[in-house]
């Protein structure tokens, strides 16, 4: 394989606005969020506010993928990885389990590795979010395995590879592999259900995994542990369990005993962060299982819904913070958790954030997990489900406030006709609706945000420069019903829109779907997404501007948003640059003031996050275009780079 060499030409440097003492790592994509604190920023400026109208397409790569559903069912495979570039070479994952090193000269891969993955699974988020990797200090140069490559593959395998050859690590452990399935406190039923979809997180020589869970199908879903593996041996050094399973555990009086042994998730599915100087873990958590259903399940259900930090060295629990208290709603925290720097006072005070798809957003002391505002516990409306006993509060934080509106009354309700109107009117009239954490009832509850969040998976990106906080968040409220397990198959027969799941060892199956008029659009009025830039030092929102565009009657050439998934990133040019949306579209907006500077078209919708890198003097920006899997944004195997003429 030729590896392209590292340019170290000093005119290049200063062209590109690096310090020579900073070239090499200012010029590199490390980590899934450029650095293991998930910053998503880039010094890199050579594309700046002023240049940016220029940026035009550099390059596109197909990876050959099927994008075919698997054999048993489940969604079709989502290209969502956000690329590595180190060494020269940009490597990248791809849902069916493949690894592509590119020759940006060529364009060409000088190897690709093929985990072959089940096919024959029903995966319920049958996706791959990127790669770690891990240089070993005690080889050299030309020893394999030196510089490292590590998937987390969607059938639960943690994969080591030789990032110069593709070849697996033989040393790490059976053959280059560990199998994720094995060694869990609730073992998986059948292939699909426990898998892994984001990258693993590398930090002092240790390989930590997360994992994702089905929702909603049983009480006992596999657990969620999280692990740390050896990064050269793969040898697992420490377990840690978010549902407590010692009685010594500070969170076992937040569950009875019993429910506490039989019920699994509460995992991190999202991506997991470190601080190398504090040798610390950033672990975000989802729902105990099952999502909808919690009366098996008493208590807050701590470490579920939770930022959790844990100690590298040996996986103590440090400090945890709740965003949500005994979850109704699958409000995970699903964005991962980013490191800043909050300045009060004159002082500079190290930071994390805490996003939940409640549209919350939780600034905390990241060496106490002290809130650094206010949060309140405010009282929440009560579950009339039989069995069934919600949190009487929940936590509110008094800044930043909320970027989702947390109520949809009959009168609020939006359509492109009238009769569209009236019909949203009357759903929401029909359902139980008190406003935020209104829990599920057999009747039907107005879920506002729903369950894609508020705050999804592609997180927050973090200027240094201006202390802001660049934040993404869906505005699409959902219903969600309980069902009587006696019913179940009728309702899901009668009711083919809406997503019915069993529940099983609870009294009541879960259908659930988004507020939609006759029209297919939301019932929640437009901007469906926003993106959204916080002062840390006031907690105040800087900007906020619609996100994406959608063909809505009555709306031509207007930004209504849409739904999206994937994240931003910030750069020294003074650019927030975001995928993400449903239209086939990539943007960069001034990172000062939320105005749209550019944007081009893509292939499909970009379900990712993009990244930037300079290679050969020249600044690339780069996006996986996978498509959202709805017919307005077909699946797509595509990634493509932008760069200056």
């Amino acid at each position: 394989m030729r590896i392209i060499a590292r340019v170290a030409v000093t005119t290049f440097l200063f062209q590109a606005g690096l310090r020579p003492a900073d070239r090499e790592e200012d010029a590199q994509w490390t980590f899934y969020g450029r650095d293991a604190g998930g910053s998503k920023y880039s010094p890199l400026r050579q594309i700046n506010r002023e240049n940016v109208k220029s940026l035009q397409h550099a390059w596109t790569y197909r990876t050959g993928d099927s994008l075919e559903r698997a054999k048993r069912g489940g969604r079709r495979p989502a290209f969502e990885a956000t690329p590595l570039f180190v060494d020269g070479v940009l490597f990248f994952s791809t849902p069916n389990g493949r690894v592509i090193a590119l020759d940006l000269e060529s364009v060409q891969a000088p190897w690709t590795f093929d985990a072959r993955i089940e096919f024959d699974a029903s995966y319920g988020d049958f996706a791959n979010r990127g790669l770690a990797t891990w240089l070993d200090p005690q080889l050299g140069d030309q020893d394999p395995c030196r510089r490292r490559l590590y998937l987390a593959s969607i059938d639960a395998r943690l994969i080591s590879l030789d990032a110069r050859t593709g070849r697996p690590c033989s040393g790490f452990g059976s053959n280059g592999e560990i199998d994720l399935k094995k060694g869990l406190r609730i073992l998986p039923h059948e292939a699909g259900e426990y898998e892994q979809t984001s990258p693993p997180l590398v930090i002092r020589g240790l390989v930590v995994v997360g994992s994702a869970i089905a929702d909603n199908t049983r009480v006992s879903m596999p657990s969620g542990e999280v692990r740390a593996f050896d990064a050269r041996t793969g040898q697992l050094k420490w377990t840690w369990h978010p549902i407590p399973v010692s009685r010594d555990d500070p969170a076992t009086g937040s569950w009875n005993a019993e429910s506490a042994r039989q019920t699994g998730g509460a995992n991190a599915w999202s991506i997991l962060s470190g601080d190398e100087e504090r040798g610390l873990v950033f672990v975000p958590t989802g729902s105990a299982s099952p999502d909808y259903y919690g009366g098996l399940r008493a208590g807050d259900n701590l470490y579920a819904n939770s930022v959790v930090a844990l100690r590298a060295e040996d996986g103590r629990r440090i400090w945890h913070f709740q965003t949500v208290h005994h979850d109704l709603w699958d409000y995970d925290v699903a964005s991962q958790p980013a490191l800043f720097t909050l300045r009060r006072g004159g002082a500079e005070v190290p930071a994390v954030t805490a996003g939940s798809k409640t549209g919350h957003l939780f600034l905390l002391h990241r060496e106490t997990g002290r809130p650094l505002f206010p949060v309140e516990e405010r009282p929440v409306p009560a579950s009339d489900v039989p069995g069934e006993k919600a949190s009487p509060t929940q936590p509110f934080p008094v800044r930043p406030p909320a970027l989702v509106p947390h109520r949809l009354d009959p009168e609020d309700a939006w359509g492109p006709t009238e009769s569209d109107r009236k019909h949203c009117q009357d759903q929401i009239a029909a359902w139980r609706n008190d406003g935020i954490f209104t829990p599920p009832s057999l009747r039907g509850s107005v879920v506002y945000p729903g369950n894609i969040g508020g705050l999804a998976w592609g997180g927050v990106a973090w200027d240094p420069n201006r202390n802001l906080l660049i934040v993404p968040a869906n505005r699409l409220a959902a219903a969600v019903r309980l069902v009587p397990q006696k019913d179940f198959d009728s309702v899901r027969r009668n009711s083919p829109d809406w997503e019915t799941t069993r529940q099983r060892g609870t009294p009541y199956a879960m259908s659930r779907t988004i507020l939609r008029s006759p029209s297919g659009l939301p019932c929640t009025p437009p901007p469906w997404s926003t993106l959204s830039a916080i002062d840390t030092t006031s907690g105040q929102i800087r900007w906020q501007v619609p996100l994406g565009s959608l063909d809505v009657p009555g709306y031509s050439g207007v930004e209504v948003g849409g739904p999206h998934l994937g994240g931003p990133i910030v750069t020294g040019g003074g650019l927030v640059f975001i995928g993400a949306t449903l239209d086939p579209h990539i943007r960069a907006f001034d990172v000062a003031s939320g105005s749209e500077l550019w944007r081009a078209k893509l292939p499909s919708g970009a379900r990712s996050t993009p990244m930037t890198f300079l290679s050969k003097g020249k600044q690339y920006v780069v996006i996986a275009v996978g498509g959202h899997d709805h017919l307005l944004s077909p699946p797509s195997d595509t990634l493509v780079a932008f760069r200056l003429p």
